[in-house]
């Protein structure tokens, strides 16, 4: 039995992450951040395919909460696999930020620091001593941080700290086994920046005609390949960024 922590497995990308681990067999915990009906539905899905499922509160932004938040993980672990580590955490929350570089303010350049890096920095800090030796991490980034959209300096320069961030990780986690890839998704039809990819017609025909695949992407694209590397298949891909975008701007 495997347990895995999704950050931001209530909606979107991390649900449909959610899903994909549970049908293949491992338990999870998933972190919302407001919305509690949404997660709770997303645990039910979870158990649906018999698998536990578990959603705790995180604000990626508030560092001062994840000492409790930690503690929090420790609880529920004991309490529902009477065990004291997991075995995979995937760094997946996040929000966007759409502005011109000029007009970047530097309130959401900070907000693009905090959830992005520091928080994904920190929380996997803090939950390195419950992360199994062998485990893995998976980060996730963005199709972004290669090609270049007007609009995503500060979002995308986050992502590309956060590839840096994964092959540093894998570095110095390689010596307990801890195997670290960064995903990259490409434009994926969610809520994401207000919906914009799945909800406005123009702009998603444009990226599918920009894309080799001939469509935008959707939540399981991405779900299945979390799945699929965080799978025995993929036990000796390490320290790597794995683009998921259907072939767009190549």
């Amino acid at each position: 039995m495997t347990i895995a922590l999704v950050t931001g497995g209530s909606r979107g990308l991390g649900k449909s992450m959610c899903l994909h681990l549970a049908a293949k067999g491992h338990d999870l915990i998933l972190t919302y951040h407001s919305n509690l009906q949404e997660a709770q539905d997303t645990v039910a899905q979870i158990e649906k395919l018999g698998r536990k499922g578990v959603a705790l509160r995180l604000d990626l932004s508030d560092h001062r909460s994840f000492a409790g938040f930690v503690d929090g993980v420790k609880a529920t672990l004991a309490e529902n696999w009477q065990q004291e580590s997991f075995d995979f955490l995937v760094n997946n929350a996040g929000t966007g930020v759409n502005a011109p570089f000029a007009e970047t303010t530097e309130e959401q350049f900070d907000s693009m620091v905090n959830i992005h890096l520091k928080g994904t920095y920190f929380l996997t800090q803090r939950l390195l001593p419950l992360i199994k030796d062998g485990g893995r991490i998976v980060n996730v980034s963005s199709g972004l941080a290669r090609f270049t959209l007007p609009g995503f300096s500060a979002y995308a320069a986050m992502k590309g700290a956060i590839e840096v961030l994964t092959r540093y990780q894998a570095k110095e986690l390689g010596s307990r086994g801890i195997a670290v890839n960064a995903v990259a998704p490409g434009a994926i039809a969610t809520d994401f920046g207000g919906g914009a990819v799945r909800d406005n017609q123009e702009v998603n025909a444009t990226i599918a005609s920009q894309t080799a695949l001939g469509r935008v992407g959707l939540p399981d694209d991405i779900g299945g390949v979390v799945a699929a590397l965080l799978s025995e298949d993929c036990r000796w891909i390490n320290a790597q960024r794995i683009e998921v975008s259907g072939g767009i701007h190549f």
